[in-house]
């Protein structure tokens, strides 16, 4: 069972990360990664999260991304989702229940992705951490009610994270 659990924020987190992107700059074929991005909750200071390091990763291409990159990832323990509805991602998980828990979701698309707009939520709460309050009372919540259920967890951020995103937008728009 894969149950959510949100722990306070952890200082080693922009740690773990830096260890983790490095490793793939390093076990990638060159000039194949063009952008690193540390995002999700784990991404904001002071954040209650699943402890689970997500990694947006740019590539110059997905068709060479799933040639060339996916092997050496599997190769230092993620399982790559092979049938990810979404064809304009690769998606792959480092930990897997029962085999342990879940440490990294990486995150592979290409310069003109859209998931890149989701930076825009990350800087947003670290600008706002009134924002950042409510969103971790949200949280809670949910994993309360939804412990074992990580899609309906998952689906019931959806429409606080549409409405930081529009005051996000507007925000950065501004600047």
């Amino acid at each position: 069972m894969d149950e959510i659990t949100l722990l306070p924020y952890d200082v080693r987190y922009p740690t773990l990360f830096a260890a983790e992107a490095e490793l793939l700059q390093m076990t990638s074929p060159p000039d194949l990664i063009v952008r690193i991005e540390h995002f999700g909750s784990t991404a904001i200071p002071g954040l209650a999260a699943k402890p689970i390091i997500d990694i947006l990763l740019g590539v110059r291409s997905l068709d060479e991304a799933r040639r060339d990159l996916i092997p050496v990832v599997e190769s230092f323990g993620y399982s790559y989702w092979r049938d990810d509805p979404n064809p304009a991602k690769l998606y792959a998980v480092k930990g897997l229940p029962p085999n342990g828990p879940r440490t990294h979701h990486l995150h592979i698309v290409e310069p003109d992705s859209t998931v890149w707009e989701q930076l825009l939520f990350r800087d947003y709460l670290r600008l706002h951490p009134d924002e950042a309050a409510r969103y971790v009372t949200l949280k809670k919540n949910l994993a309360e009610t939804f412990r074992n259920d990580r899609e309906a967890y998952t689906d019931g951020k959806a429409d606080y994270i549409q409405h930081v995103m529009t005051r996000a937008r507007q925000a950065f728009a501004t600047k």
